[in-house]
């Protein structure tokens, strides 16, 4: 998805805020460590202030003799992905921890790029980020940050949605009496050709009461709920309805959030990253109220977010599962939410006094997650939403139905049996390993 530097003295004097700060349990001896660099292969650093790094730092000032690096990739998840199957695939490549999306736990996992974290303490981590870190009965990762949609509504000036029925309500009035100038529908959300179509026309489903593949694994999404929730997008995107702007059929989280600044929509579907940067629009008076305010989804949010699993070509396995613990910790934690911006993955980080102040959507955040749910889980994620973008996007654009294979062609995209290492993923692996061999 398209997303004041501070040392460790300075971050301990932040015990005040009212969080009991929970040290990570790591081994009494630091010998029992494999020493050596530990390198983190991650999407960039989008949080405020760099906060990861941040923390990588601590961690170095803190192990000597285990120094850690970041080594970032572009910032598009299908980029991302493809140059994390490489290394992975690549003999000798030096890579001990992946921090994946949450959809490509089982990915990673069913191709053995990953170690088992079974033995890891998981108490406390917020249950369905840590469901995401889970395949198969057994845990490959532990949860970094999480995400969850929220509505974004312009206030003062329009009702507070509780349900997509608002929404539309609310737009009809807005569009029968006079209103300002810069506005040309009720609802902007992401509808682009890439993940952000997957996750809203999910959205759209489930809050209808559909599936697409249900806990059975068995693609429904020809059933009458997901073609109503397909049929809402496609009915919004019409030039007549005023309802969805026409323009979201190419908007992705930032061109969306731009419409909705300017005023163009009176509705946004976005992640929390969206609040920061509107906020910082808003108004150089810090004691200004924004121009909005936001709510959990009218319906279940797909569940966002990166987990921390341990390469399995790592050389270093007990120091980076040492590693993850530390950047997973309810201390991290806090200081990736309150200053960084990043969901906490651990429910106690959303109680604290200081984080409610500096994020105040973190009790309707919390919301969201715990409401959330999971994208269909299957070793072959990135074929499957690629078939399903496939489906759904021609169904917005043209407002008709589903075609008739698309159950059968979502069931065969999920399937093992039919082998899913994705064309696109592979022809980077060999380009990069080509690369490798002629350096």
């Amino acid at each position: 998805m398209k997303w004041s530097s501070f040392g460790f003295g300075a971050v301990a004097g932040v015990v005040a805020t009212g969080l009991v700060w929970a040290w990570v349990t790591l081994p009494s001896d630091e010998s029992a460590l494999e020493p050596g660099e530990l390198v983190i292969m991650s999407g960039k650093d989008q949080s405020n202030g760099g906060q990861r790094k941040e923390l990588v730092n601590q961690w170095n000032q803190m192990h000597p003799n285990n120094q850690a690096k970041i080594k970032e990739l572009p910032l598009g998840a299908d980029e991302q992905y493809s140059e994390m199957v490489a290394h992975a695939q690549a003999s000798g490549e030096k890579v001990d921890v992946y921090n994946i999306d949450v959809a490509w736990t089982a990915v990673f996992a069913e191709r053995g790029y990953l170690q088992s974290l079974d033995e890891v303490n998981t108490d406390d981590f917020l249950a369905k980020p840590l469901q995401t870190a889970r395949y198969e009965g057994k845990l490959w990762a532990l949860p970094f940050n999480a995400d969850a949609g929220l509505m974004y509504y312009r206030n003062p000036g329009v009702k507070k949605p509780s349900t997509w029925d608002d929404i539309v309500d609310e737009t009809r009035r807005l569009f029968a009496e006079p209103r300002d100038a810069h506005l040309k529908a009720g609802y902007t959300a992401q509808l682009a050709d890439y993940e952000g179509l997957v996750v809203n026309a999910l959205e759209a489903i489930w809050d209808e009461g559909g599936e697409v593949v249900d806990e059975d694994g068995v693609v429904r999404i020809d059933s009458p709920e997901a073609r109503a929730g397909l049929r809402r997008l496609a009915d919004g995107l019409r030039l007549t309805s005023n309802l969805i702007l026409p323009e979201a059929q190419d908007h992705d989280e930032t061109s969306s959030m731009t419409a909705f600044g300017e005023g163009k929509v009176a509705f946004m579907r976005n992640w929390p990253v969206a609040f920061r940067n509107l906020q910082s629009l808003a108004s150089d008076d810090a004691n200004q109220p924004a121009f909005f305010a936001v709510v959990p989804l009218p319906g279940p949010s797909v569940l966002g977010g990166q987990n921390l699993g341990v390469s399995s070509k790592s050389t270093k396995p007990r120091a980076a599962r040492a590693l993850i613990e530390f950047l997973t910790s309810p201390r991290s934690q806090q200081i990736l939410f309150e200053r960084g911006g990043f969901a906490a993955t651990r429910e106690v980080v959303y109680r604290d006094a200081e984080v409610q102040r500096q994020r105040p959507y973190a009790g309707e955040l919390l919301d969201a997650i715990n409401n959330a749910k999971l994208r269909p889980v299957t070793p072959c994620y990135t074929r499957f939403a690629e078939t399903f973008r496939n489906i759904v996007r021609p169904v917005l654009l043209s407002g008709g139905g589903l075609p008739p294979d698309a159950t059968q062609r979502l069931t065969d995209a999920k399937s093992r049996a039919q082998g899913c290492q994705e064309l696109a993923a592979l022809v980077k692996a060999r380009e990069w390993l080509s690369a490798l061999e002629h350096a």
